[in-house]
């Protein structure tokens, strides 16, 4: 077990002392949610927490008093969720291939594998069928109720001195990527030379010329003004983003059944209007980059990217049975 594993879990542990008290005591009094995420306020992520927001105050009027906090306020993306495992926070939105890296718990690296999901449709269906409920669950051990997993963008490929055509194009770029092992392979395999950098350094790590590119989806280049260093996009779409809201578990089981009913129900109801947000975003969004002089192409030899990358798939199936479960229902809707 890792260092960070066993850090983040002992902290779980410690906070249930502290968060588990009952809430059916102060009833009459709106019950205070802190939810944190690194997004600025037009970014899916944040769009993501708003809706949840929406729809708990429907099922729940003047129950809880939800405040978000965007824009890397309460910390960055791996903070908050830490920060939620530790019960200082009540609820984070991180992106979802943190979840293994922090948790140990493997099954979130299903929605990341390459090519495995075709687009946002495609998404909507996995994440609110069974399967996408069986991987929130599944958080449980670490300490966390998980209510919504959303894309936030498509991720595609932005580079600094020239457009990437053709996969030999990739070789030896160095590229940011989030620093964890699903991620390197990947990126190892397409032909870069992989450099984790947490996502607040991206911008200043183009301008600098630290990395000569970023797999990204189009919203973080608007939200993070990577437009300005990054002129050349490549339209490979080899991945989802998916964004994960999650509770601290001893505050969430502190609550009355009705409200954990509310809590869980909102989280459902919220993914469809996120994942409407985001396509929309995504396409409206390339054409007001295109003013910007950003430059949009599809990689000339997509297949051959799919080709490298394609035993990963298999490999990850192997890790988990709620992955092989999600790779199956997703090729069988292929």
């Amino acid at each position: 077990m890792t260092t960070t594993r066993r850090r983040v879990l002992a902290l779980a542990a410690a906070s249930a002392a502290t968060l588990a008290t009952p809430w059916v005591a102060r009833a009459q009094k709106a019950i205070r949610m802190r939810l944190a995420h690194a997004a600025n306020e037009v970014h899916p992520g944040h769009i993501a927490a708003v809706k949840f927001k929406e729809a708990l105050e429907k099922l729940a009027p003047g129950r809880f008093n939800l405040q978000i906090f965007p824009n890397r306020q309460l910390g960055d993306d791996k903070q908050s969720l830490e920060s939620v495992i530790a019960g200082t926070v009540e609820m984070a939105g991180s992106s979802g291939v943190l979840y293994p890296l922090v948790t140990g718990r493997p099954a979130f690296n299903a929605y990341q594998l390459p090519f495995l999901i075709r687009d946002y449709e495609h998404f909507t269906k996995l994440a609110t069928g069974d399967i996408g409920q069986k991987i929130l669950d599944d958080l449980a051990p670490a300490g966390l109720i998980g209510l919504q997993t959303t894309d936030i963008g498509q991720r595609n490929f932005l580079s600094v001195h020239k457009p990437v055509k053709t996969i030999a194009d990739f070789a030896g770029l160095k590229t940011r990527i989030v620093p964890v092992p699903l991620h390197k392979q990947i990126w190892e395999a397409v032909g870069t030379a992989p450099v984790g950098l947490p996502y607040g350094e991206v911008y200043s790590a183009l301008q600098t010329k630290v990395i000569d590119a970023v797999e990204i989806n189009v919203s973080s280049v608007v939200g993070e003004n990577l437009w300005e260093v990054g002129k050349h996009m490549t339209l490979t779409g080899h991945y989802p983003w998916h964004n994960v809201i999650v509770a601290n578990k001893a505050f969430f089981d502190g609550l009355p059944p009705d409200l954990q009913t509310a809590m869980r129900t909102a989280g459902r109801e919220s993914i469809v209007p996120t994942m409407t947000y985001t396509k929309t975003q995504d396409f409206a969004a390339r054409d007001d980059l295109k003013k910007k002089g950003v430059s949009f192409a599809p990689l000339e030899d997509l297949a051959a990217m799919k080709t490298k990358v394609e035993p990963i798939v298999g490999e990850y199936s192997k890790k988990s049975p709620l992955i092989a479960e999600f790779v199956a229902l997703a090729q069988s809707a292929a």
